[in-house]
């Protein structure tokens, strides 16, 4: 990137159905699984969709908002990408603006990211903290532990190098969550062919037949924990400096309820129910 290059910069936003967007035109809509439906009403909005170009779209019920990263590793020009989705997306980091009764007046927007480029090359949302739980007995209890065991094997036989780092970050209770993030073009391309060769051996590996709909998610869920994994090692071994990564907070555009929440953990932690929903 040269010097007097003012550098560029798209964040999707993920989502499968009509919704309030931010106004800045640094955010795309993009409607994930765009294969397994036909909404015009989402074309008329001038949604983009998952499924032109190189895609997954069709593999969204396992892959999540991951489908819409693919849909930019392949098909995006940009020099920054990013990925939120439509119900939580990064705040600003201004005072000011924290306080906003609307929250969406509180989404970050292009002239406070623009100045902070192309020295930050990642962007990581807050970390959701477990506090009794690490990453690893926090999706055994709640989903099923076996999809992050057998990514460990996949690790072991593509690039051994990262497990002393994966067993460190799964025993940690807390990392940035829900697959957020906003990276640096060329280092979106190292990340994505690292993250999907490993999922897409993961999804060759478990079988879906019965699972729930809800628990089917697991490339998804795989992928926002591993993506902790990918950036602690980058940062270990020099690739990524701890000050070329911002974090930003992260705003929840609908009220969240809390005490069902809580009860829901608790009952997966102590009772042994699984997410459904």
């Amino acid at each position: 990137m040269s010097e007097h290059h003012t550098p560029t910069i798209k964040i999707l936003v993920g989502t499968h159905k009509a919704y309030r967007m931010p106004s800045d035109p640094m955010y795309l809509p993009i409607r994930l699984g765009a294969a397994l439906h036909r909404d015009s009403d989402l074309v008329l909005r001038g949604y983009q969709r998952d499924d032109t170009g190189d895609n997954i779209s069709a593999k969204n019920p396992l892959y999540c908002e991951l489908t819409g990263l693919y849909w930019a590793w392949k098909n995006l020009d940009a020099d920054y990408i990013g990925l939120v989705h439509y119900r939580r997306h990064f705040g600003s980091r201004r005072r000011e603006r924290r306080c906003a009764g609307d929250p969406f007046d509180r989404v970050i927007l292009s002239d406070e990211i623009l100045p902070l480029l192309p020295k930050t090359k990642v962007f990581v949302p807050a970390r959701r903290h477990y506090v009794i739980e690490t990453l690893m007995s926090h999706y055994e209890h709640t989903h099923y532990g076996i999809h992050l065991i057998e990514t460990r094997r996949i690790l072991a036989s593509l690039c051994p190098e990262y497990l002393p780092t994966f067993d460190r970050v799964l025993g940690q209770r807390s990392g940035h969550m829900f697959n957020m993030l906003i990276m640096e073009r060329a280092l979106l391309d190292e990340y994505c062919s690292w993250l999907f060769q490993i999922l897409g051996e993961l999804e060759r590996r478990v079988n879906t037949q019965g699972l729930s709909y809800f628990q089917a998610r697991y490339c998804g869920r795989v992928g926002e924990i591993i993506f902790n994994v990918w950036l602690a090692y980058q940062m270990e071994n020099g690739a990524i400096r701890r000050d070329e990564v911002v974090t930003l907070p992260y705003v929840m555009m609908e009220r969240v309820d809390y005490p069902k929440k809580i009860s829901s953990f608790l009952e997966a932690k102590f009772l042994h129910r699984k997410y459904e929903h």
